[in-house]
């Protein structure tokens, strides 16, 4: 895996709206989002060239999506991309990528939900990505950014050591909706639930693996494409999954990784980690069923494979960042998640 180079203040950074036209609908909320990540972390954020069209626009045009996305990886100016907002229409874009592209031009690439179709183009194209916040969510997070997404995102994107051990989130969390189009809402933070810690389903001992991942509801739609990794590159792998916010049930859950079972790839795997599941209307009382779903799937096959469940990954709030293609541990007898190496190379001074 190709790693790009760490960001550092001063980088430009480029704006994509690869799915849905957030920022078109809802410029306030990208306007948020813009200032927060560069006040934050001192960088410059530009956006690409059609990535603020109407979304009827953006919906209508995805070779000028990809048109984006490639002219952001050739601009030697830009440090990295970052993917305004999900949706459900990046699988559109597959026609029109140049996985050479990416490869011949290595750059911190983030985003989560639907942008997963574009990680996994970036890990056909043997580039390290970075599963993490977009501009609208997660950067534009109402009342400024969470501390425990601010020190993941400075951990993994800039600086080259290794990353180390991944702290459970004690701030709490959110899935709180608050009205995007209302101004007034930007600055009333949203409340919070308490953090009861990540669930250790399974497992003993030490296992180690390469992270590969994103989200369920997309992964299910990208089996068979042509950036669905090939069996190779599941040997070993240390899954990471998570549901989007129409939370989706159980069984889904269940179904999918049984789907993973029938290609050979939950036998080849060596961990799972599965994210606080998705969906406003979801109550924590549930998410003991999400558990014996995951449980249910591997026992049916006799996987005895390590489980962490309830991380904060994905379509809860604060989230950790987590890189594609490297390498991770997970220590199931003192109950701890590491990444062992580093995700990005040292910049250029």
């Amino acid at each position: 895996m190709i790693k790009p180079p760490a960001l550092k203040p001063g980088d430009r950074i480029a704006a994509v709206s690869l799915s849905w036209g957030g920022p078109g609908a809802i410029p306030i909320r990208y306007e948020a989002g813009k200032r927060q990540l560069e006040q934050t972390f001192g960088v410059e954020l530009v956006a690409a060239p059609h990535a603020l069209r109407e979304p009827e626009w953006i919906q209508a045009n995805p070779a000028a999506r990809a048109d984006d996305l490639m002219w952001a990886f050739q601009d030697p100016s830009i440090a990295a991309v970052v993917s305004t907002i999900g949706g459900d229409d990046s699988n559109r874009l597959l026609p029109f990528l140049d996985l050479e592209t990416l490869t011949r031009n290595p750059k911190v690439f983030i985003g989560y939900s639907d942008t997963t179709v574009t990680h996994l183009a970036c890990l056909k194209a043997g580039l390290v990505s970075f599963y993490g916040p977009a501009i609208m969510s997660g950067f534009g997070e109402n009342g400024g950014l969470f501390p425990y997404m601010v020190e993941s995102v400075r951990r993994v994107l800039f600086q080259s050591d290794p990353i180390g051990p991944i702290p459970e989130n004690r701030e709490g969390w959110t899935v709180e909706r608050l009205e995007w189009t209302d101004p007034n809402l930007q600055n009333q933070k949203r409340k919070c639930q308490q953090s009861e810690g990540w669930r250790y389903l399974q497992g003993s001992g030490l296992t180690e693996g390469r992270l590969v991942g994103g989200c369920l509801d997309v992964l299910d739609w990208m089996i068979d494409t042509d950036v669905w990794p090939d069996a190779s590159v599941w040997e070993g792998v240390i899954l990471f999954i998570e549901t989007s916010e129409m939370g989706v049930p159980p069984e889904v859950v269940s179904r999918f990784l049984r789907r993973l079972s029938g290609l050979g790839i939950l036998q080849s795997i060596n961990g799972i980690l599965f994210g606080r599941p998705g969906g406003h209307k979801l109550s924590p009382d549930e998410f003991d069923d999400y558990d014996d779903a995951i449980l249910s799937a591997l026992s049916r096959d006799g996987i005895d494979i390590p489980v962490i469940t309830r991380m904060d990954f994905g379509h809860t709030d604060p989230m950790f960042v987590l890189p594609y293609g490297v390498s991770a541990q997970i220590d199931s007898d003192n109950h701890t998640f590491t990444i062992l190496e580093s995700a990005v190379t040292a910049s250029a001074t």
